[in-house]
C-alpha cells in the first residue's frame, strides 16, 4: 500500500512515519541502513526498483530524491511505500520542486533511519565529488556509476582526483566476477607472469580498472585493447608456460585456456545493476582496493599522482 502526500513537509512525512511503525510493531528497527537515491524523473523507475531489489539482501529504508524543476516554488510531493509493498524495507519517494533541490540534505536529515549507516547513490551523472555533496556530506558510502556520463573514462578519472574514503564506483563493481576468476587461475600452478592484456568496447572504465589492478597487484606491464564488446570481452595473464586466456563475447559465458589443459567453459554473465548494489552494500566501510586500484589508473592513464 502506498500513501501519497503532496505538497506535503518533513515534519508531516516524519509523522506518518512513526504512525506506520506504531501500525506495525516498530518494523523500522529492522532496517540495517538508509539508501539515498538522487535521481530524476526519468530514471527514477528503474533506481527504485534496483534499490528495492537489492533490500531484500539488505533492509533498507530507500529515500529516492527525484530534483525537478529548479525554477518552481519550493515543494515536496511524497510517496511513503509500507513494508510489504515491494520489499521488507521502507520506501520514500521525495519529489523536490524549486530551491529544495539544492538543500536535499536538510530535506532528508530527519528521515534518516537512527544509528545505521548511511548509503548515497547516483544512478545517473553523479557529482565529481561526492563527498563535498550536500547529499554526500551524510553518507558513509557514496557510489556513483561512471557508466552514465558521456565520456565515462574521463567522468571516473576526474572523481577518482577528489576521492576520499567511503567512495566508489559500479565501474569498479563490474570487474568482480573477473577479479575472482583471474585470482582463481593463480591458485594453480603456472609459469611466472610478465604480462597482462585486457580487451573491451571503448570507453568502458571497468576493462581500464580492470588493467590497472592486473598491473599493480602482480607488478607487469598491462595493456589495453578495444574490441567490439559487450563489455569486457577478454582477460590475458601473459606467462613463461603460455597465455592464460578467459574470453567472453557474448556477455554470458567464457571460455578459460591454460597451456598444455583442455578450454574449459566458465558462466560469467553480466550482471544487472540490483546486484551490483547489493553487492556494495554488503561492505559499509572504506574500499581499500578500489583506492588503491583507482589512483593506480589515474597515474597510469594521466601520469598524475593522486594524493591519499
Amino acid at each position: 500500500m502506498t500513501l501519497y502526500l503532496p505538497r506535503t513537509t518533513t515534519a508531516q512525512i516524519t509523522e506518518a512515519l512513526a504512525a506506520e511503525r506504531h501500525r506495525v510493531g516498530g518494523g523500522a528497527m529492522n532496517l540495517v541502513l538508509t539508501l539515498i537515491v538522487v535521481t530524476d524523473e526519468t530514471d527514477h523507475y528503474d533506481a527504485v526498483q534496483a534499490a528495492t531489489e537489492a533490500g531484500r539482501e539488505h533492509p533498507s529504508r530507500v529515500i529516492a530524491l527525484i530534483l525537478r524543476d529548479p525554477d518552481t516554488e519550493p515543494a515536496i510531493d511524497a510517496e511513503i511505500r509500507r513494508p510489504g509493498t515491494s520489499g521488507p524495507g521502507e520506501t520514500l519517494l521525495l519529489r523536490l520542486y524549486g530551491p529544495l533541490a539544492e538543500h536535499a540534505d536538510s530535506v532528508i536529515t530527519p528521515l534518516l533511519v537512527p544509528d545505521t549507516p548511511v548509503v548515497a547513490w547516483w544512478p545517473g551523472i553523479g557529482p565529481t565529488n561526492p563527498v563535498a555533496d550536500p547529499v554526500g556530506r551524510l553518507a558513509n558510502r557514496r557510489i556513483t556509476d561512471a557508466h552514465r556520463a558521456a565520456d565515462p573514462v574521463a567522468d571516473l578519472l576526474e572523481r577518482v582526483r577528489h576521492y576520499h574514503p567511503g567512495d566508489t564506483d559500479l565501474a569498479w563493481t563490474r570487474t568482480t566476477p573477473w577479479r575472482s576468476l583471474l585470482a582463481s587461475t593463480m591458485d594453480q600452478a603456472c609459469g611466472w607472469v610478465t604480462g597482462a592484456e585486457v580487451s573491451a568496447e571503448a570507453h568502458h572504465p571497468s576493462a581500464d580498472l580492470l588493467a590497472a589492478w592486473l598491473a599493480q597487484r602482480l607488478d607487469v606491464p598491462a595493456r589495453r585493447h578495444v574490441s567490439t564488446g559487450p563489455g569486457i570481452t577478454e582477460a590475458v595473464l601473459v606467462t613463461e608456460d603460455g597465455p592464460i586466456t578467459i574470453s567472453r563475447k557474448d556477455g554470458r559465458v567464457a571460455t578459460l585456456h591454460r597451456p598444455g589443459r583442455p578450454l574449459q567453459t566458465v558462466a560469467l554473465s553480466r550482471r544487472r545493476v540490483a546486484e551490483y548494489l547489493a553487492e556494495e552494500l554488503r561492505r559499509l566501510d572504506s574500499d581499500e582496493m578500489y583506492e588503491l586500484t583507482a589512483k593506480f589508473m589515474v597515474e597510469r592513464l594521466s601520469g598524475t599522482e593522486v594524493s591519499a
